[in-house]
């Protein structure tokens, strides 16, 4: 399987990377910022969403 072009042997260096900058201790912080952040995306996406809609129709 792979997500954007990356297998898994490329996903776990990148993870082991990761872990070696930030350290064990901050990786869960920066996976709930991430996810935070994708949260509110995706919810102002869905705001805009509707809108654009209307605004296009004649």
């Amino acid at each position: 399987m792979r997500i954007f072009g990356i297998g898994l042997p490329e996903l776990l260096i990148i993870l082991l990377i990761c872990l070696l900058v930030f350290g064990a201790a901050k990786l869960p912080e920066i996976g709930r910022a991430l996810g935070k952040t994708i949260k509110e995306f995706k919810k102002s996406m869905k705001e805009i969403g509707p809108e654009e809609e209307e605004e296009k129709k004649p």
